[in-house]
């Protein structure tokens, strides 16, 4: 019952990011091929960055938060904490279907690629159900997503498990 908000977010999620990207958007999937040239599907992105980063990234970032803040983890939030922080790190690998059009590609894929380390060694630490170990994954995360926004001079900043300020 405790995650019922969480799972309807996720569901809503998955329906944005399912849904037709706008054609004027300059990564829609109608500006690029969607076949290689034998014909096989190639890997288009559909979703804008903004919405992966609000929608996949942040949310869950959030939820593990909200989780590791807890005391009495059970079974099930424990494997539930673990998806969240895979999913957290598949975003890496979207986002690097959406490289800067500038000469920031290189930083691009390193930054995506260290997204998607840090949030996969952070749900193998979470396996341990270590809070204090995954306590510290989660600031490590937060540090990741940060040398990435710093980089492409985002405003939004990530913390762990500190006070939000108005």
């Amino acid at each position: 019952m405790r995650f019922v908000n969480v799972r309807i977010i996720s569901v809503a999620v998955i329906a944005l990011l399912a849904s037709p990207a706008d054609p004027q958007q300059p990564n829609s999937s109608r500006s690029r091929p969607t076949a290689t040239t034998d014909g096989g599907p190639r890997l288009v992105p559909v979703a804008e960055t903004k919405l992966l980063m609000e929608g996949l990234t942040q949310a869950n970032f959030q939820g593990l938060e909200k989780i590791l803040k807890g005391k009495n983890i059970d079974d099930e939030t424990w494997g539930f904490a673990r998806g969240q922080a895979l999913l957290i790190a598949e975003a890496g690998n979207l986002l690097m279907l959406r490289p800067p059009r500038n000469t920031g590609e290189n930083s691009w894929m390193k930054d995506c690629g260290d997204l998607r380390e840090s949030a996969t060694a952070l749900a193998k630490t979470i396996a341990s159900r270590d809070v204090e170990r995954c306590r510290a994954g989660m600031v490590q995360l937060s540090a990741t997503c940060n040398r990435c926004h710093q980089t492409f001079q985002v405003k939004t900043r990530v913390s762990a498990f500190e006070p939000t300020k108005p």
